[in-house]
């Protein structure tokens, strides 16, 4: 273990860490999962409160989806799709567009949530320059608003301490205002001057860009499918496509296979990752129309094909695992358990909500932020960590949580069992009452 810590601490760079403060804090290192239990080098095990980060399903070493990756092994593990194709990534596009929203028939296969809403982002603007609207170069986007962190979608991004530092390399976007919570005066008054942004920077806009129900990143900020759904009807009524990002909200989360299902409409792009391989393998993938991709269509001398790929593009694995995950949604009834764990929590928010130091819990699906604030109801100073320190807090009572600021993140696995739902809300109300005064 020592052996391992000090490795760590001389040569690993995590990633959205102060690595000044990660080698004065004993490292969490994990030796292997199984279900929603994580077990590190000691040997002590941890709930897997946030779904190591958003994304496992159906739990780890889930007996499907290992065999379908060992018996991928005995095949091939990678191949290109650039000139040649193999059976998972075939049947991995075949079965997400049977399940998608209709007419979201054609799949293009990436690595990431970032290249996924990148790949948007360029086959929108690519698609309005082929259509003869070559002036639609902006994007609109929400407040808060968080698609990746490679430079296409950190420009489309709208979370200042993680982008203001690139913003001279960024790409400008129109910002369309976004609320906290679902329904009420604020959202109604944000969709009132988001629809008159639309109007007013229509004639410019190639696509919006929208994460819908739930802004995970800005701190599980929440909204109404109505108000999703206006969004994207003024977006096509100037224009505009429009580009749904379900990559921390889709396979389940928010109670539908995909969020967008509840909005009442389907988008022209739809893009997954996260949670497509189960939380496997990096996987991601970008939905599309067949009207979206005629406009590609040329002889190859006109130079209109998208000219977009990476590497491990449709790796093999990843779609093996993809397939697998998919299937257990209805053999496992996946969307039946959704339902009870947003049941258990939303009786379990109830009484956290009396906890001194609770300020709002916002909560869809299984996903939920619970702002931590002092006595007085005002927002800790940043300086104080709080949230940080009550996540750190989280792990004496076996269960590992990760903060956005001072709110802190619930995002289990789709497979959370009613024993480890009650696990996750006594550990949550044990470090609640440990909120400290302010500084």
């Amino acid at each position: 273990m020592t052996d391992l810590v000090a490795l760590d601490r001389a040569h690993l760079w995590h990633p959205f860490t102060q690595q000044q403060e990660w080698v004065g804090i004993p490292p969490l290192i994990i030796a292997s999962a199984r279900g929603c239990t994580l077990t590190d080098i000691a040997g002590r095990d941890y709930l897997d409160a946030v779904s190591s980060l958003w994304c496992n399903v159906h739990g780890h070493r889930h007996p499907a989806i290992d065999a379908a990756v060992r018996e991928q092994l005995d095949h091939v593990a990678h191949t290109t799709l650039l000139g040649l194709s193999h059976p998972p990534a075939i049947l991995l596009a075949a079965a997400l567009a049977r399940v998608a929203p209709p007419g979201l028939s054609r799949v293009f296969f990436s690595d990431s949530g970032s290249t996924a809403a990148e790949i948007a982002l360029k086959m929108a603007f690519q698609y309005q320059r082929q259509g003869g609207e070559p002036q639609r170069v902006r994007f609109a986007t929400l407040t808060g608003a968080y698609h990746g962190d490679t430079l296409g979608a950190v420009s489309v991004g709208g979370i200042d301490l993680f982008h203001e530092i690139f913003r001279p390399l960024l790409f400008p976007t129109l910002a369309l205002p976004a609320p906290v919570e679902a329904g009420g005066a604020e959202e109604a008054a944000c969709l009132e001057r988001a629809l008159a942004l639309l109007d007013e920077e229509g004639p410019t806009l190639a696509a919006l860009l929208v994460e819908p129900l739930v802004q995970g990143a800005a701190g599980m900020k929440m909204h109404s499918p109505g108000f999703v759904r206006a969004l994207a009807e003024k977006a096509r009524s100037v224009g505009a496509l429009v580009i749904v990002d379900e990559v921390a909200v889709g396979f389940g989360r928010l109670g539908t296979l995909f969020a967008v299902e509840q909005c009442g409409f389907v988008p022209d792009f739809l893009c997954l990752a996260k949670g497509i391989s189960g939380g496997y393998l990096p996987l991601a993938a970008t939905l599309t129309t067949d009207g979206v991709y005629a406009r590609f269509l040329a002889d190859p001398a006109a130079a209109r094909q998208f000219f977009h790929g990476h590497t491990y593009t449709g790796n093999p694995l990843a779609c093996a695992a993809g397939l697998a995950s998919l299937a257990l949604f209805e053999t496992e009834r996946t969307l039946s358990n959704v339902a009870r764990i947003t049941e258990d929590l939303s009786r379990a928010f109830l009484g956290l909500r009396r906890v001194p130091g609770v300020g709002a819990i916002r909560h869809r699906g299984v996903m939920a932020g619970i702002d931590v604030v002092a006595a007085d109801g005002e927002p800790f100073d940043p300086g104080q960590r709080v949230g940080h320190r009550l996540c750190l807090a989280a792990r004496a009572h076996g269960v590992f949580l990760r903060p956005l600021g001072d709110t802190l993140v619930v995002n289990p696995p789709l497979s959370l069992d009613p024993a480890e739902t009650a696990r996750l809300v006594a550990a949550l109300r044990a470090i609640l009452s440990e909120i400290p005064p302010r500084s």
